[in-house]
C-alpha cells in the first residue's frame, strides 16, 4: 500500500509511515478485511458511514501538514482509522462524532491500540470544538455544501483546514489556510464522501 501511494503521488515520508505504522483492518469489520489496504475502497462501517479510502486519507493528511507540536481537529471520527493516522504525527488530535455508538466503537480500538493522545467527543462536528483550540490543522472527513465559517475561526494563524465541499453526489477536496483575516484556498482533487450533517451542514435525510 505504502508504496503504491508513494508511486501515486504522496510524497511526505511521516504520512507514509504513519499509513504504513496504523493497521488499518483493525478498523474495519472482518468482513471487509481483505480490501482494507485497497487504494480506492471505501468501506462500510456501520449506521451509514464509511472509512475513505486510503489514498483519500493519505491525500488530505498530507495536505494538512501536521507537525509533532500540532493541536489537531478531525470532524467525524468514524471509525477512528485517520483520527489514529493524525496521531501518529501531532501532538494531540481532538475528533468529534455526532453518532454515538462509532465514537464508542473507535474509542475501543484506540485505546487499544494505545494512542494517549486522541480525545473523543459526541457533538455537532460543524460547530467545532472551540474550548480545546485553536488548531494547527483541521480535518474534515465529511462532505460539506460550504466551508464551514466556524472551523476557519478555530485555526491559528497559518493554520490549515482540508475540507471536501460540494453536493451530496460528489465534493472538491480544497485546503483552507487562515492568514489574519482572510483565507487562501487551493482544490487537490475530487471525493465523493458521506455528507456532513449538523447545523452548518447538511440536514439529515429522513
Amino acid at each position: 500500500m505504502v508504496e503504491a501511494l508513494r508511486k501515486g503521488g504522496i510524497r511526505d515520508e511521516r504520512v507514509l509511515a504513519a499509513m504504513e505504522e496504523v493497521p488499518r483492518h483493525l478498523f474495519v469489520a472482518e468482513a471487509f478485511r481483505s480490501q482494507a489496504y485497497a487504494l480506492d475502497a471505501s468501506l462500510n462501517i456501520g449506521e451509514g458511514q464509511t472509512i475513505s479510502q486510503t489514498r483519500v486519507v493519505a491525500a488530505m493528511t498530507a495536505a494538512a501538514q501536521v507537525g509533532p507540536d500540532d493541536r489537531v481537529l478531525e470532524v467525524g471520527t468514524g471509525s477512528g482509522y485517520q483520527a489514529a493516522i493524525l496521531a501518529r504525527l501531532a501532538r494531540f488530535v481532538f475528533t468529534v462524532e455526532r453518532l454515538p455508538k462509532l465514537a464508542r466503537m473507535a474509542k475501543q480500538r484506540l485505546d487499544a491500540l494505545g494512542f494517549e493522545n486522541v480525545s473523543i467527543k459526541v457533538m455537532d462536528g460543524t460547530l467545532g470544538w472551540r474550548s480545546q483550540g485553536p488548531y494547527a490543522a483541521i480535518v474534515v472527513t465529511a462532505g460539506a455544501p460550504r466551508v464551514p465559517e466556524l472551523l476557519v475561526e478555530q485555526l491559528t494563524e497559518g493554520g490549515r483546514l482540508v475540507v471536501p465541499v460540494g453536493p451530496r453526489d460528489h465534493q472538491v477536496l480544497q485546503v483552507v489556510i487562515r492568514r489574519g483575516q482572510r483565507v487562501i484556498t487551493r482544490e487537490i482533487g475530487n471525493a465523493l464522501f458521506v455528507p456532513l450533517v449538523g447545523r452548518h451542514g447538511w440536514e439529515e435525510e429522513e
